[in-house]
This record gives structure tokens, C-alpha cells and sequence, in this order.
């Protein structure tokens, strides 16, 4: 495994992309340990990773994503986000948040959400006077928001590859997804103070009622789809698709602003991610495979085992792994990479899989707003012009504030596990 790591950092350094790392040295460890013949295999191992029918759903959510984006809803979003915060000091930056949380229901994606919110929050924000890195960084905290509620593509993959509820973990993700939200409010709050940033504008009366009508709809797509599948009107496959019909019906007829060439580059852009999205996860199949060949996992779990016998301490010592980890790879790979080991980990820890799922993937979720990966990070540092360091270090105070939250997901179940018990009940 030493020359696999070696092979996928040499990739990474030289700017090879994360799908094809994976795949080239999966080549490289096959061929230097004398099994060239598993090559034969390599094919299948990667249509296997993809050959699930759940799947389905990221190419519907991404395109749904895509049309409501399309339709100018992210405008939407921001005022209507302006006309709930009114006139509170910093409300700019309140409102920053506010539509992350909000755009969360339709993106799916954190890089998507980034360079939505982003590209209106962060010039509004400069030209309001505040620091352009900390508009970056308050609007890359606010990205990872997407991940943690429905329609989010992390959940789902996760949930294909643990055979663990979707509609549980869509449930689950929303108590975490609403104390970040907070927590990262009242902080914006409290720099307001100290820092004197300037009142927002007011919303005109006469605007209020349209912007209502208008963001509503777009609102109601994550409670269309969790409550769809929770009550068995549909499948997670068939809400997908739901929410694609919904987000297309929505742009043409209430907005009046999807065209036909806004509706054929939302397609494009869909077949797009889908593909880049499906390559990673089947390349991240053959590693698995290769891991599975070492028996990386049961070691692992071994190891850990050998450390200690006590669930908080392994589940500290797992979040640190995780963080890690999420530091250098893309989450969907990262999932694939680590569902294999965490399966042999997870009987250790004395946890519900669908809290463990939200804990998994808000680790990795984190790593998207951290060097030397952080997508999320790389996207508003490109939107602000500012240089990365700059925005790095405005955003420690926030990923502090994410840590607090993972560690509210990993040790108080109820977080997690009570609006899944809620709608079971």
C-alpha cells in the first residue's frame, strides 16, 4: 500500500485529477505487485461501483439543482433572505448564511452551493464594506450546509453503499444542518458588533409579498421530496425525478425565466457533473478493491481495537481519520475510499448507523473548506480575488465552529436520530 499512496500523491502533486489519481495508481499498485492479471477485472470493478439503481438519484438532483439555478432562484433566495433578517447590524452577512441554508434544499452540493451564493453574497458584501475574505469564508461555511439536508448527494451515496435508510438520513442531517446555521450566525453577529459592520438596506414593502410567493415553492422542494418518500408516495429514486419535473415547472411557469437554451445548459451541465461524479465513484471502486485485497480494513480495525476498548475515545480517534482524510480527498471518493474500513470500525463504536452517517459525512464536508483540497475553499477564493491564505485564516473562526457541531452529531444522538423517531412514530 506504501507505493499505492506513493503513486496517488505523486498524481495529486503533479495535478493529475482526483478520478484518474485513483484509477493510475490502482495500475501502478497492480503491475508493481505482480498482479497485472487483476487488470482483466478492472472494467467490472468499475461498473460494479456504479451499477446500483439508487444511483439514479444524484443525476435528478443535480439536474433539479441545475434548473432552479437556472431559473435565477438563487436571486430569489437572497431577498427573500433580506426581507426575514430586516435591519440588524451585520444583517448582510446574516443573510449570507440565511440563503446558504436556504439554496441547501435545492443544490445538493457544496461546490455548487459556493459558487451560487458566492457569486451575489460576496461582491454585495464588498461593496457593503466588509473584508472580502471574510465574505469568502462566511459564504464557504455556509456551503457545507447543502450536504447535511435533502436532496444531498453525499447522504445518498452514502446510503447506497451501507444499505442505510435515505429518507433516515435526509431527516437526521436537518437538527445538525440548523445548529451550524445558527452557530454561524451568531458568530457573523457577534463580528458585527465588534467590527462595526454597516445595517442592510431595507426591503420595500411593496416587494414583500412577491418575494414570498416566489421563494416558497423553491422552499417547499425539500419537504416535496423527504416527504414523499417518508409517507410512500415514491421511492428515493422516483422523488429524484420529481424534484427534476417539479424544478422545471417551477422555472417555466411561476419564475417565466427557463428558456429553452437555460433548460438545454442545465441538461448539459447535468450530464456533465454526472459523469465526473460516476467516474470518481467507479475508480474509488478499484481502490476499494485493492484495499480489500491488502485486508487494509480488518488491520485497521485491529489497530484500533489494540488502542482501546472504550467507543469515545475510538470515536475521537475516527473523527480525526476522517478530518484528515477529508483534507486531501473529494468526499464521494473519500465515501467509496472509506466505507470498506468504516464498515469493520463501525461494530467498535456503540453508534446508530444514521448518526454515524451524518457524522461521516460532515467530516468530510469540512475538509471541502480546509487546504489543501478544499473545493469549496478554492471556488470563493476565485469569486473574491483574494488571495487563499487571506481567506484561510478568516475561516479558522468558523471551522472552529463546525468542530463544535461534529462533536454535537458524534456524542448526543438526539441530534441526529429524533426526527427520524418523529416521523416513525
Amino acid at each position: 500500500m506504501i507505493l499505492y499512496l506513493a503513486a496517488f500523491v505523486a498524481c495529486m502533486f503533479i495535478g493529475v485529477p482526483i478520478a484518474m489519481s485513483l484509477g493510475l495508481s490502482s495500475v501502478v499498485y497492480l503491475f508493481a505487485m505482480d498482479r497485472w492479471q487483476l487488470m482483466i477485472g478492472f472494467p467490472q470493478k468499475m461498473i460494479a461501483g456504479v451499477d446500483n439503481f439508487v444511483l439514479l438519484t444524484i443525476p435528478f438532483f443535480i439536474l433539479a439543482g441545475n434548473l432552479m439555478n437556472s431559473a435565477e432562484l438563487t436571486r430569489q433566495i437572497v431577498r427573500f433572505a433580506q426581507m426575514l433578517v430586516g435591519r440588524v447590524r451585520g444583517g448582510l452577512a446574516v443573510v449570507n448564511v440565511l440563503a446558504s441554508m436556504m439554496f441547501s434544499g435545492v443544490s445538493g452540493a457544496a461546490t455548487a452551493e459556493a459558487s451560487a451564493i458566492g457569486s451575489i453574497m460576496i461582491p454585495a458584501m464588498r461593496r457593503d464594506g466588509y473584508r472580502a475574505e471574510y465574505a469568502a469564508a462566511l459564504t464557504a461555511a455556509g456551503s457545507i450546509l447543502g450536504p447535511l439536508v435533502p436532496p444531498s448527494l453525499s447522504l445518498i451515496l452514502y446510503g447506497v453503499l451501507t444499505g442505510t435508510s435515505i429518507s433516515d438520513l435526509f431527516l437526521a442531517g436537518i437538527v445538525p444542518a440548523f445548529i451550524l446555521c445558527g452557530l454561524l450566525i451568531v458568530y457573523a453577529m457577534w463580528r458585527a458588533r465588534v467590527e462595526g459592520h454597516p445595517l442592510p438596506e431595507p426591503v420595500p414593502a411593496s416587494e414583500r409579498l412577491p418575494l414570498a410567493v416566489k421563494a416558497v415553492p423553491a422552499l417547499l422542494l425539500p419537504v416535496i421530496i423527504v416527504g414523499g418518500i417518508r409517507s410512500g408516495v415514491f421511492t428515493p429514486t422516483e422523488a429524484a425525478a420529481v424534484a427534476a419535473l417539479y424544478a422545471l415547472l417551477v422555472g417555466m411557469i411561476l419564475y417565466g425565466t427557463l428558456s429553452p437554451s437555460k433548460i438545454a445548459q442545465a441538461f448539459y451541465d447535468t450530464a456533465t457533473m454526472t459523469a465526473g461524479v460516476m467516474l470518481i465513484v467507479a475508480m474509488a471502486s478499484m481502490t476499494a478493491f485493492i484495499l480489500g485485497i491488502e485486508n487494509i480494513p480488518r488491520e485497521i480495525a485491529g489497530l484500533m481495537r489494540g488502542l482501546s476498548d472504550q467507543p469515545w475515545i475510538l470515536l475521537i480517534l475516527l473523527n480525526v481519520v476522517l478530518l484528515i482524510l477529508g483534507l486531501f480527498l473529494e468526499p464521494l471518493a473519500a465515501l467509496v475510499l472509506a466505507m470498506p474500513i468504516l464498515n469493520e470500525i463501525f461494530p467498535l463504536l456503540d453508534i446508530d448507523p444514521v448518526q454515524f452517517g451524518i457524522m461521516v459525512v460532515l467530516n468530510l464536508m469540512i475538509g471541502m473548506i480546509t487546504p489543501p483540497v478544499g473545493l469549496c475553499l478554492f471556488i470563493v477564493t476565485a469569486i473574491s480575488k483574494e488571495p487563499l491564505e487571506r481567506v484561510a485564516y478568516a475561516i479558522l473562526p468558523m471551522i472552529a465552529i463546525c468542530l463544535v457541531t461534529l462533536m454535537l452529531v458524534a456524542f448526543v444522538p438526539a441530534f441526529t436520530l429524533s426526527l427520524p423517531a418523529l416521523f416513525e412514530g
